[in-house]
């Protein structure tokens, strides 16, 4: 028994141990999942990034190139360029009507204002444009905005592609140093992608330009106006430019409508980005070509990835459902390691008490047969009276003994599945003719009186049964009460029999002392009497009733206890032929 308290906490340690180092293995495997799946969800949000950026710029690439491409002259306030324009007609007529060529094209609708600052001071193209200029001259005086402008180039035909198209470090080598605080080969791969768009946008500058110079050139117009630089002052963006006009140093540009504009690129993005935003990029930044567009100083804020990306997180991930799958495993494991331990702890401690009892059942009648046995081998008993009392005392111990040893052989058959008793049908009556002498016998020898009330009807039922085994059902069931009822008043062991729509039932019943609830709940489990209980109640192995109910089950019936107020009752049931 000491060693059946020590195997629970075994294998109690040994499952903590199982389930503690799984715990760990699911930790870490679940850290390395998120981790995977956090590298899967910003590669994915890079690469929609690196598409939106391609979107926008391609978007921006022919309205920057416009601006870009638009000549000097077309600046000029609207009455001076309608009076040049009437002066040209009678020696070149010029087609296009007499709007100004500035608002010629779709690129004007992300415009504000354009302007030019010369030494008159803030004048139009657009005739409409009077108010949007006061605010701009309030926004951004002439000083700052020279100040924010590199110095014209010379005077001349073409000068505007030999300029650079976008701020100075757009277009920067890929191979160029990382900045610091950010990895070679990121800092790398985003100076690559801003180059490959920078280069884009500079060919369509340079076509749309030498378009426009071409056309000019044929037209005799004014020469194409030098590349506009994008400025930020606070919230406004403008695209502005330093030249020289008849010795005159002139700002010319175009207020961009930075929330159209900025709203119509976020708009493009929208199946790539959730939640994305622009904004002005700053010039500290620890990665200046990171999220960068080529054609305007922006930065993309990219936000969130739409639901039902290609890298959103995926709950049902191969790692999270090999664990559950593990988890599955260890429990099953866990509970059929239990289950046959259990099953061993429970056949160790039947095998210790059917030892234990049988021990005790054999100890008993075995002293009294040797004790007999001697005293009339010796002569000791010379009285024939006592010498028939000896023997008649022997011959109860013998069968004592032989229906223990049947017992315990029929049980043994059982739990092999050898047990053979085979289900004939045959007549009630047939059977209980047979064994109602060995009953009356049994118990004519504790001093009580079998009293069988079957009806003829029930007798002469057809049942499936088999003789042997109905035989030694009854028989346990009349020894019991024989040996727990002997010292009741009412002497009388009744059975009787009934007609039940599933077959017949054949109850045996007593008036003892009955059965108390806490051993009625262990009453069919194989030896639960313990040594202590035989010896105090009466003598057995616990081991009738059990046999009896697996018996009467093997053979399509089945035996309950009834337990009624006073003494027990037990209904054997067998199934109609």
């Amino acid at each position: 028994m000491k060693q059946g308290r020590l195997t629970w906490p075994a294998f109690a340690a040994a499952v903590a141990v199982v389930i503690a180092a799984m715990a760990w293995i699911t930790r870490a495997v679940v850290r390395l999942d998120a981790a995977e799946a956090e590298s899967r969800r910003r590669a994915q949000l890079e690469e929609n990034v690196r598409l939106a950026l391609w979107r926008m710029d391609s978007a921006l690439a022919p309205l920057i190139a416009a601006e870009h491409a638009r000549p000097a002259a077309a600046f000029e306030p609207l009455d001076e360029y309608l009076g040049q324009v009437q002066s040209q007609r009678a020696f070149s007529p010029r087609p296009g009507g007499l709007a100004p060529p500035v608002l010629e094209g779709t690129e004007a609708r992300f415009v504000r204002a354009y302007f030019q600052f010369d030494a008159l001071g803030l004048t139009s193209p657009q005739a409409d444009a009077s108010g949007r200029l006061a605010e701009l001259e309030r926004l951004l005086p002439r000083p700052v905005l020279l100040a924010a402008l590199p110095p014209p180039p010379r005077e001349g035909p073409l000068a505007a592609p030999q300029q650079r198209p976008v701020p100075p470090d757009a277009v920067a080598s890929a191979n160029g140093p990382p900045s610091k605080g950010f990895g070679k080969g990121q800092a790398a791969r985003n100076a690559m992608e801003l180059g490959a768009r920078g280069s884009s946008l500079q060919q369509q500058i340079r076509v749309q330009t030498a378009n426009a110079a071409h056309a000019q050139v044929e037209d005799d117009g004014p020469p194409v106006g030098v590349a506009m630089q994008p400025v930020w002052h606070g919230q406004h963006l403008l695209l502005a430019r330093r030249v020289m006009l008849d010795g005159e140093e002139v700002v010319q540009g175009a207020w961009v409508d930075w929330p159209a504009t900025r709203q119509w690129l976020l708009a493009s993005s929208a199946d790539l980005l959730n939640g994305a935003d622009l904004v002005p990029h700053p010039p500290d930044v620890a990665d200046p070509y990171a999220r960068r567009l080529a054609s305007l100083p922006v930065r993309l804020v990219p936000g969130q990835l739409p639901a039902g990306a290609a890298g959103a997180v995926n709950s049902a991930s191969p790692l999270k459902v090999s664990l559950v799958v593990a988890w599955g495993c260890v429990l099953v494991a866990t509970a059929a390691v239990g289950l046959l331990l259990a099953g061993v702890v429970s056949l160790s401690e039947r095998r210790g008490a059917f030892v234990s009892a049988v021990t005790h059942e054999l100890r008993t009648p075995l002293t009294t047969l040797r004790m007999y046995t001697e005293m009339l081998c010796d002569g000791m008993v010379a009285e024939e009276d006592r010498r028939r009392t000896y023997l008649s005392t022997l011959r109860a111990e013998a069968d004592r003994l032989g229906h223990l040893v049947e017992n315990v052989l029929a049980y043994s058959r059982l739990e092999r599945n050898r047990a053979g008793y085979q289900p004939v049908v045959i007549k009630l009556g047939d059977v209980l003719g047979r064994v109602t002498d060995r009953l009356a016998e049994r118990a004519r020898q504790a001093g009580m009186e079998l009293v069988a009330d079957v009806p003829p009807g029930v007798a002469e039922r057809a049942v499936r049964t088999n003789p042997l085994a109905l035989e030694q059902i009854l028989f346990n069931l009349v020894d019991n009460a024989c040996k727990y009822a002997g010292r009741a008043a009412d002497k009388r062991v009744m059975v009787s029999g009934k007609v039940e729509p599933s077959g017949v039932a054949l109850r045996v019943e007593d008036r003892g002392p009955g059965i108390p609830p806490a051993q009625a709940a262990r009453l069919f489990r194989p030896f639960s009497k313990s040594s202590q209980e035989a010896a105090d109640t009466a003598p057995g192995l616990g081991l009738g009733l059990a046999l009896s109910r697996r018996m009467a089950r093997s053979m399509g019936g089945d035996l309950r206890y009834d337990g009624p107020a006073a003494g027990a009752a037990f209904t054997l049931t067998l199934p109609n032929a």
